[in-house]
């Protein structure tokens, strides 16, 4: 019976299937961010992806189209900010409750993103953006505001965003019959 051994070791070596989905946010005053992130497959039906499930994010800021700057998940410290909650059957980041929903590289001061630095924020009190360890109040939209994700690909613009529709951007329709 030395064959299980081989197997389970081909399976263990054999690439995980990943979901990798693109995103764009649209604040006032002519800041957005372009993201993307990417999470095992598996969790694609999860009730609730969250920061531990996430193998790959990035984020870019970008004001009237400028880049102002960039944080991803290999510059993640031990005093980062980092909260990430995402439903992938609604395909939307939940901004429902009391507190901080999203903080990726801005906490709720929206001030610890670093300088240089770049952080996105979402709490009961806006969506909002650090750019350089200031809290940029300007670029703030109320807090129930939906943010999705898709295949799609974004400009900073956000041309191309996901928008809600009736169809999983993620699951391909049956075959005709």
């Amino acid at each position: 019976m030395r064959l299980w051994p081989a197997l389970f070791a081909a399976l263990a070596a054999a690439p995980a299937q990943a979901v990798e989905l693109q995103f764009c946010w649209r604040g006032a005053a002519g800041y957005s961010m372009t993201g993307l992130m990417r999470f095992p497959d598996a969790l694609r039906d999860a009730a609730l992806v969250t920061q531990d499930d996430i193998t790959a994010f990035e984020i870019t800021g970008w004001r009237h189209g400028e880049r102002l700057g960039h944080w991803s998940l290999e510059a993640l410290g031990p005093d980062t900010s980092w909260l990430l909650s995402f439903d992938p059957i609604a395909m939307r980041f939940p901004m429902t409750g009391i507190g901080v929903f999203q903080a990726w590289n801005a906490g709720g001061a929206v001030d610890d993103c670093g300088a240089p630095g770049f952080g996105f924020n979402a709490g009961n009190g806006g969506q909002d953006v650090c750019v350089d360890g200031r809290f940029v109040t300007e670029s703030t939209i109320p807090w129930e505001t939906p943010l999705y994700a898709g295949t799609t690909p974004v400009t900073p613009a956000c041309d191309g965003a996901p928008m809600l529709s009736g169809r999983h951007p993620l699951r391909t329709p049956p075959a005709p019959a």
